[in-house]
């Protein structure tokens, strides 16, 4: 009996344990190893049927597709305001961070030797206060009831982490014993370990206070005198340096970081106010008149740099350039940005007329760097550059290294002509009555409308200026290329009459003067007839106009 009791038992405890451990891991093995071949024959059409329906959407969701893009294709101009407004928020928060304006680097190196003094500091204030609370136990070993009292306080606090809550009633008839013991004989430990305490806390918020120093106003930039993100004028420039870096919004706001940074270090305001004289260099650079959209016309004589006297050293070269960045900034600050109407850049034309050869690399290294600095920081403020008078070597150079030297946005807008077709090519996009003498247009004594003819090679033209009353007739001319005759008479309406030589018939050379002018005193009416004989092989281009004013002596 007593041995089937003994079995009975064991089996009891046999089913207990095995209810206990192996009710979870029992049944997984047995639902894992059933299913595969199920799982494998269920695959196979689950698998199909998404192919079939992936065939029968793939067209559906093409045709959805081109549709969208063809209703939401967005055109230029949205393109534009799209990156414009994202631009703006950019130099808003740029503006709110004070980005345009970085620490200088000498502050920042006194910030970190404060640093590490603080910081030797606290570490030295730390080491004397674990000093202190040593020299404490140090005193403290020396009296046998403060050891008893320490050995009693930390077998009390073992016993709150382990012991359960019975015991709390025990521990609590214990505590003022030892309270007892430490108020009478380590007062001096207590004091020793609150003063270190108090010593480390007040360094901790030294950090949040150095952030609220940090200012809060948004910065005030302006640049070529107008404030950013002040109003529509704004919006104008902005889209300048957008254009330059092909609408990319984080390099255009690096471009107009840049710009403003080199305005600051070269004080072009404080340029700008200064007004420094220099008319050795008027003769080298200056604007004059419009083009036929009404852009101001800038022209550069790149042959006044063979002048010794104005380019001898470093110095004149600099003295040059922050004159030339006057003009540039006068011109740019006289543009009407709000007027979107309005022309908002320059037309420029380079003389190469006499310019210096290859030979002289200095020079030429400080023109590409002056090129480089206008446009880098007058981004998109040419629309157009004409280089005329070009040499016969630099066009083939051009047209080798171009490519290389400037952008295709750049290249865009230039325009070459040699010697024989400057006169040409000025006159295409500037009006002859816009154009100076000295590049082939005509004076501003007289005014008005200029008329344009073409002589034929070998042949004669005449050109007639009426007059119906007493009047002085005055007039101006100009023959491109010049080798031609010209004669001036005039002729009156009333029979009976005789013909006046206003100009007798004279050869006119390429050393001539390049406009002539005449005028004549009408008593009665007529005509001023001019005749312009070419007897080359080339045709002419002839350019003129005239005024009659009242005679005041009769």
């Amino acid at each position: 009996m007593a041995q089937e009791e003994a079995q009975k038992s064991a089996e009891v405890v046999a089913v207990a344990t095995t209810d206990k451990e192996v009710t979870i891991p029992a049944p997984v093995p047995e639902k894992e190893v059933t299913p595969p071949v199920a799982t494998e024959e269920k695959a196979v059409p689950e698998k199909v049927m998404p192919e079939a329906e992936a065939e029968k959407s793939v067209p559906v969701k093409e045709e959805e597709t081109v549709v969208a893009e063809k209703v939401i294709a967005p055109s230029p101009e949205e393109l534009e305001k799209k990156a414009l407004e994202e631009f703006k928020e950019l130099v808003r928060e740029a503006l709110n961070k004070r980005e345009f304006t970085p620490p200088a680097p000498p502050v920042k190196e006194e910030k970190t030797e404060e640093k590490k003094e603080t910081k030797g500091e606290e570490k030295t204030e730390e080491k004397k206060d674990e000093e202190k609370p040593e020299e404490a136990v140090e005193v403290e070993e020396k009296s046998s009831d403060d050891v008893e009292a320490k050995e009693e306080t930390k077998a009390e606090e073992k016993s709150d982490d382990v012991a359960p809550a019975e015991t709390k009633s025990e521990e609590k008839a214990v505590v003022p014993a030892t309270t007892e013991k430490s108020e009478e004989d380590g007062t001096k430990t207590v004091e020793a370990i609150q003063e270190s305490i108090v010593s480390v806390t007040p360094q901790e918020p030294a950090a949040p206070v150095v952030a609220e120093q940090e200012p809060v106003e948004p910065e005030e930039v302006s640049i070529y005198g107008v404030p950013l993100l002040q109003d529509e004028r704004s919006d104008t420039i902005l889209l300048k340096f957008l254009r330059a870096r092909d609408f990319k919004v984080k390099e255009a706001l690096t471009m107009l970081k840049n710009t403003v940074q080199w305005r600051k270090e070269n004080k072009i305001d404080d340029l700008l106010e200064a007004g420094e004289e220099a008319s050795e260099f008027e003769k080298m650079v200056f604007a004059h008149g419009v083009d036929k959209e009404g852009h101001v016309v800038i022209y550069s004589s790149y042959g006044e740099f063979q002048n010794k006297e104005l380019f001898s050293d470093k110095e004149k070269l600099n003295k040059f350039l922050s004159w030339r960045i006057q003009l540039q900034e006068k011109c740019v600050r006289a543009l009407d940005f709000s007027n979107p109407d309005a022309k908002s850049s320059f037309v420029f034309v380079s003389d190469f007329r006499n310019a210096p050869g290859l030979g002289k690399r200095a020079l030429w290294q400080f023109i590409r760097r002056a090129v480089k600095q206008f446009e880098d920081n007058y981004p998109e403020f040419a629309t157009r550059e004409l280089f005329i008078n070009v040499p016969w070597w630099y066009i083939p150079y051009y047209k080798t290294f171009g490519s290389i030297i400037t952008s295709p946005r750049t290249r865009s807008k230039m325009v070459l002509a040699g010697p024989s077709k400057s006169a040409d090519t000025i006159f295409k996009y500037i009006a002859p009555e816009q154009v100076p003498v000295k590049y082939g247009g005509l004076s501003d004594d007289i005014g008005g409308t200029v008329t344009e003819a073409i002589v034929k090679p070998a042949a004669k033209y005449t050109i007639e200026l009426p007059a119906s009353e007493a009047c002085t007739l005055s007039w101006e001319l100009r023959v491109s290329g010049a080798d031609v005759s010209y004669g001036a008479q005039f002729e009156p309406t009333t029979e009976g009459s005789y013909d006046v030589i206003v100009s007798k018939n004279r050869k006119i050379g390429l050393t001539d003067e390049p406009v002539i002018t005449g005028s004549f005193k009408v008593g009665e009416p007529g005509k001023i007839v001019i005749t312009i004989d070419n007897q080359t092989s080339k045709k002419k281009k002839v350019l003129y106009r005239f005024k009659t004013q009242p005679r005041s002596d009769l």
